[in-house]
């Protein structure tokens, strides 16, 4: 009886297909990321799992993340604004590099939007809300200069003030540092539109002591505490 013949091997053409299509996700993917609203923690998650390093039991992304690409992919105006507030901040940290470097400001981003924060004791003298202008002048130049800037066009801005938890002194004029929060807010503001921004588009806020970065246990936190916020507020905080 003769050998039976050995089936023949399946074709691996569409292999090549298959990279090919593989290979256009990954680009298509990569065009809607975006590094300036990543969310750190999200990240750190997904690292840990592609790691395999996650004794803790599994973490889940945020739900509907990936079931609503669809109608991301269908809202870009959307998108276009969020690529314009990271084009902003990239501006705020090159603008601002002198004043970084100096500790004089700091540049964030949070739920508000954009935040570009003065240190207060670099732009007050303690206890008060006069401006010390001889030292920081350039540095309001380069704010009011920042908020003429294309990349910020059409947003609209909150000046909001904050102390330590230490009580103002009796001659400082201040009745308590809710008021002095709120003027120091309010100087920035004329400082600004003294320079020629539009003092239309912003408000101002004192929050006291209610909204501190850190403890006040001690001198240095209390000294991160007492600050001045600018914030380039997203739409859904106008």
């Amino acid at each position: 009886m003769g050998k039976s013949k050995e089936p023949e091997k399946p074709s691996t053409a569409w292999q090549g297909t298959y990279g090919d299509m593989i290979t256009l996700m990954l680009c298509f993917f990569v065009m809607l990321y975006d590094p300036s609203e990543t969310d750190s923690s999200q990240m750190a998650a997904l690292q840990a799992s592609l790691a395999n390093d996650n004794p803790g039991g599994g973490v889940s992304m945020s739900a509907g993340r990936l079931a609503d690409l669809g109608n991301t992919v269908s809202t870009l105006p959307s998108l276009e604004k969020g690529k314009s507030m990271g084009l902003a901040k990239k501006k705020a940290v090159s603008l601002f590099a002198p004043d970084i470097k100096s500790n004089k400001i700091t540049i964030t981003s949070d739920e508000r939007g954009l935040v570009i924060t003065l240190a207060a004791d670099s732009f007050f003298k303690q206890g008060s809300a006069e401006l010390n202008i001889e030292t920081t002048r350039e540095s309001l130049l380069r704010l009011s200069q920042f908020f003429k800037a294309d990349e910020i066009s059409g947003r609209r801005f909150r000046i909001e003030g904050h102390t330590d938890n230490v009580g103002v002194s009796p001659d400082s004029g201040f009745a308590s540092n809710w008021e002095l929060s709120a003027t120091r807010s309010a100087n920035v503001l004329h400082y600004l539109s003294d320079f020629g921004v539009d003092e239309k588009l912003f408000s101002i806020a004192g929050y006291a002591d209610t909204r501190p970065l850190f403890s006040n246990d001690t001198e240095e936190e209390r000294a991160y505490n007492r600050r001045v916020d600018i914030v380039i507020l997203d739409e859904g905080h106008f």
